[in-house]
């Protein structure tokens, strides 16, 4: 049995991760630590919420007190760091909120967990920190260059990634200066369930449903390397029982897509959609395009965002090697389980398009 920590478990990743863990391991607590700022949903651990192991605590990680209490009050052996400001767009508009979290934050959360688990000596041989991070930390890739391995050095290109990448070295420095038992894993961009609808595909498909613009930054041809939400819970969950103390692992989906082809199958399982399931007129009557068979209409071209990095790819050999890491969703199966869930999920949805 574990107590885990998990910080930032009401934003999307953090919430499928509860979800995740909570079904694989019944005999678990689970504690979440969250600010419910603007991207947080409560709403996303419903399914969760009356579980006897399950506490919910409103807070935010730079109260370093409050971090000290609940590894305390719970007996926490495992901490996951999900929280973190991650719009790259909000970065370059506003800044310092990302130097605040995603730095400040984590530095409160392991000066936390120095303090408890080895100077008071609580879990001092049997704990974790898991700090989840992201593949933007290495920069851009050209087109024919080798996917991102754990070898490639650190070239962040937005405020966002660099806050990342500087909280990556915060979590080393706390393993081998102070001999913190750190992990550390950088993945590719996620989607599926609970996805707020500012990125891409769940703001693709919110969109569609409300026949509204899809906006395609520049030419649509930067590439992204996709992973389903719950394999990378699955690759987090090898990473914390068999990874080694210290080191960084990359949970990739092996699956590269430029922008405009994701928008255009979206587009096209949208339409299907509509077309094999005539309620769904009814239920979404904004849905003009879908209904007509003609989503991909939708699509406007935007001015490129600053500093707009062109590819990224997750190279997973070492996980794959070490831990026996593989993604078991297509793009395909993935895309298709995101969509239906949107579909089902209006009630969850609906209420967070004003905050976009």
């Amino acid at each position: 049995m574990s107590n885990l920590l998990v910080t930032g478990g009401a934003g999307f990743i953090g919430a499928n991760f509860v979800h995740y863990w909570m079904k694989t391991y019944p005999q678990d607590k689970v504690v979440v630590l969250d600010a419910l700022t603007y991207a947080g949903n409560k709403a996303s651990l419903e399914p969760v919420a009356n579980n006897p192991n399950f506490v919910f605590s409103h807070g935010n990680i730079c109260d370093t007190q409050l971090v000290e209490t609940l590894l305390k009050e719970h007996h926490i052996d495992t901490l996951v760091h999900f929280a973190a400001e991650s719009h790259v767009d909000r970065s370059i508009t506003g800044p310092d909120a990302f130097i605040e979290t995603n730095i400040i934050g984590t530095h409160s959360l392991l000066k936390a967990a120095k303090k408890v688990w080895l100077d008071e000596g609580l879990n001092k041989e049997n704990h974790r920190f898991h700090h989840v991070s992201t593949d933007e930390v290495y920069g851009t890739l050209e087109p024919n260059d080798p996917a991102f391995s754990e070898s490639t050095p650190y070239a962040p290109n937005s405020p966002y990634s660099a806050s990342k990448a500087a909280s990556d070295h915060l979590v080393r420095a706390y393993h081998h200066t102070y001999g913190l038992r750190i992990t550390t894993s950088n993945c590719s961009n996620n989607y599926g369930p609970y996805h707020f609808p500012e990125k891409l595909i769940p703001l693709v498909i919110t969109n569609i449903l409300q026949d509204k613009p899809l906006p395609i930054y520049g030419d649509g041809q930067q590439i992204r390397d996709w992973l389903y939400v719950e394999d990378h819970a699955r690759g987090i969950d090898l990473v914390i029982k068999k990874g080694r103390l210290g080191e960084c692992y990359n949970i990739g989906g092996i699956n590269e897509w430029a922008n405009i082809d994701i928008v255009k199958l979206i587009c096209e399982q949208m339409d299907n959609a509509f077309a094999d399931n005539l309620s769904l007129a009814a239920r979404f009557p904004r849905a003009r395009k879908a209904r007509e068979g003609r989503s991909a209409e939708l699509i406007t071209f935007v001015t490129d965002r600053s500093g707009h990095d062109r590819r990224y790819a997750i190279d997973p050999a070492k996980s794959r090697n070490e831990l026996g890491y593989e993604p078991s969703e297509s793009f395909s199966t993935g895309i298709e389980k995101t969509i239906r869930w949107y579909l089902e999920g209006e009630s969850w949805w609906s209420s967070l398009i004003s905050r976009v």
